[in-house]
């Protein structure tokens, strides 16, 4: 059996994990910075790397404690060496590489997108290569096949804002607070999701990629016509949740059925992702997948945001085959998953 203890630091959550090649959680840590964002409504790296130093050695301490374990039990470490914010991911990055050092153990970066990817199977040892996946969350919003470790073929990309980032801005506009998905979930709950026209950009469209800005700028204006109105009008806050909600779930579906029908044979519809904690596109996806006879597959809640563990058992699955990195190995802002897919217009040239 082989043991990986996993970092986390790409954006807010500082974490560290020990993951078994038998798909045992051992010991998981995770401390949230959301308090400290919160009066800003949104990330700021300087903050957010100041406190993955102040966090990280202490909670890599207690999660070894947790397991009963020391450095000298653990077989590789595994860290996000990117995409992220950078000043985060060089912490994490630089604490395992000293740890890697001082115990004389494999270091392994691990793409923060690639444990996303692969965190279902943490989770389900069903789960067989190849499959489709969904990624949402507030930096991507991206259709891949996953043929294998590192094997990846990119088939949508958003073109301008990815969903989890709509989310919060939609959020913030309703007067939310931070962080906003799940809020706004919360919230739809209590809408009529027809009572707000708002757009479905690119559905249907033979183009395969995602588009989210338009759709973010309709609730903008739904909520001021809301706000200055000079008599009630027929929708209300929760509406505007839920149509916005829906608008996203429908776009979210017509793409990935797009791609399903395009793709050939794989195993399952994946989800995964922060965005993927969201109840209702679960609910939609699973839907999809039973359209094409696929099982569906989600990791649960607690590996769909950011988290040591996935980074842990991506490590580990690069581990088992023999990999590893130098200890020069650079921490990147983006790191794209299958490098050699063509840009698209927009902003999605990024991903």
């Amino acid at each position: 059996m082989r043991i990986v203890l996993g970092i986390e630091s790409s954006c807010d959550e500082t974490a560290a994990a020990l993951v078994t090649s038998e798909r045992t959680i051992l010991a998981q840590r995770i401390a949230s910075q959301d308090e400290v964002h919160r009066p800003y409504g949104g990330v700021v790296p300087e903050i957010a790397a100041r406190a993955h130093a102040e966090r990280l050695a202490p909670m890599i301490e207690a999660t070894l404690a947790d397991a009963g374990m020391t450095l000298d039990d653990v077989d590789a470490i595994a860290a996000t060496a990117g995409p992220g914010l950078i000043g985060g991911v060089m912490v994490g990055l630089v604490t395992a590489k000293a740890l890697a050092m001082a115990a004389d153990k494999p270091l392994i970066a691990v793409n923060h997108l690639e444990g996303h990817a692969l965190s279902p199977r943490l989770a389900d040892a069903t789960l067989a290569y190849p499959y489709l996946l969904l990624l949402v969350s507030g930096g991507h919003c991206q259709i891949l096949l996953v043929e294998g470790v590192g094997q990846f073929r990119r088939l949508a990309t958003t073109i301008d804002d990815a969903l989890g980032e709509a989310f919060d801005k939609s959020a913030k506009v309703l007067g939310l607070g931070y962080p906003g998905g799940p809020a706004l979930e919360r919230l739809a709950r209590e809408g009529d999701a027809k009572k707000v026209p708002l757009p479905r950009p690119l559905m249907g469209s033979a183009e395969p990629h995602f588009s989210f800005a338009g759709l973010k700028s309709a609730v903008l204006r739904a909520k001021q016509a809301l706000t200055n109105a000079a008599a009630p009008l027929a929708y209300t806050d929760a509406d505007i949740a839920a149509s916005f909600q829906q608008a996203a779930i429908d776009c979210l579906i017509d793409r990935t059925r797009r791609a399903l029908a395009g793709v050939g044979a794989v195993n399952a519809l994946v989800v995964a992702g922060g965005v993927a904690a969201n109840t209702a596109i679960r609910g939609a996806l699973e839907g999809l997948a039973a359209e094409f006879e696929l099982p569906f597959i989600a990791p649960p809640l607690t590996l769909c945001t950011d988290n040591a563990a996935m980074i842990a058992w991506a490590g580990l699955e690069r581990f088992e085959r023999g990999q590893s990195d130098p200890l020069d190995v650079a921490a990147r802002p983006r790191w794209p998953l299958d490098p050699d897919a063509e840009a698209v217009r927009g902003a999605g040239v990024k991903a």
